[in-house]
Order: structure tokens, then sequence, then C-alpha cells
């Protein structure tokens, strides 16, 4: 088996395990580090799929792209924990809205009972 070869297999893996992490779990953290997990593996075949200039040197270019991709991905990633964080605070749990079980009363501060806006809500305008 070439490296090249292993490289690919690798990569499949990593991303048919991520899509079952991503896919299997309803936990946000475990979700974002599936599309991790997918990224990974599509980086790891995209190394392995550059074509090869000479026995020992690849072509350059998807190399810069993968080095591109994972700069984003990390970037993203950030984004998407923020983004997980801010539903925990707001919902209670680290699960999407739409997978939490029905209940009859909203979670408790989500808006003000009397209709008032928050302290520090400057209506769109700065001090």
């Amino acid at each position: 088996m070439t490296p090249e070869t292993l490289y690919a297999v690798g990569g499949g893996g990593l991303f048919i395990l991520g899509l079952l992490g991503t896919l299997g779990r309803d936990h946000l953290i475990w979700k974002v580090l599936g599309v991790n997990f997918m990224g990974s593996g599509v980086f790891l075949v995209l190394v392995a799929a550059a074509p090869r200039l000479e026995a020992d040197a690849a072509d350059p270019v998807p190399q810069a792209m993968v080095l591109t991709g994972i700069v984003v991905a990390v970037s993203a990633t950030a984004v998407a924990l923020g983004m997980a964080l801010r539903v925990a605070a707001r919902t209670g749990a680290p699960y999407l809205p739409e997978d939490l079980p029905e209940t009859e009363d909203p979670p408790e501060g989500d808006l003000p009972e009397d209709g008032a806006t928050s302290s520090n809500d400057q209506g769109g305008r700065g001090s």
C-alpha cells in the first residue's frame, strides 16, 4: 500500500467518523467536533490526491489550499463553539431548541415580564 493510498483511506475514515458523530449525537459540542473530523478527513484526502511532480515532492498548490482551509476551519470552529455556548446560555441546555422536549412555559430570563427593554439595550444608538 502506497503512502498516498494510506492517506486517502485514513481521510475517508476520518470523514465517515465525523459524519457519524455529527448525525448520531444531539450535543452541540459533539456536532462541532464531528464537523472538524470531517474537515480533517477532506484535508487529508486533498493532500493525498495532490499530483506528484517528482517522486519525493508534491504540487505545492493543493498544500497551500489545505493550509488556507485549516485556517478557515479554526475560525469556523471558534464561531460554532461561540454559537453553541450562546444556545446553551439561552436555553439552559447544550442542544438545539427543536431537539428539546416540548414544555408549556418558556425558560425563565428570556424576555422581561413587563415588556421593557433591558438596561444593556441602547436601542441601536451608541452612548
